[in-house]
């Protein structure tokens, strides 16, 4: 039986990332995230940041989430 299908809702700073996670745990939306290390982030500029997936189902709701913790900021 597969997982859900998931989708990239964006890359984000580590500590957005991180909260980011949280409201999405408490919501009950499956996600997963990928950080990038030290190295990649030195050699590729892509990767400045914590990419966050979440279930294709949950997509709307988790970029409603993120965009209150990114837009949050003054």
């Amino acid at each position: 039986m597969a997982g859900p299908s998931t989708v990239l809702i964006g890359q984000f700073t580590d500590e957005h990332a991180e909260e980011l996670t949280a409201s999405l745990e408490d919501a009950g939306i499956v996600h997963w995230v990928k950080r990038s290390g030290g190295l990649a982030r030195v050699l590729f500029a892509g990767d400045w940041g914590t990419r966050v997936f979440v279930d294709e189902e949950r997509a709307e709701e988790a970029a409603v989430l993120a965009q209150r913790i990114v837009g949050g900021e003054g």
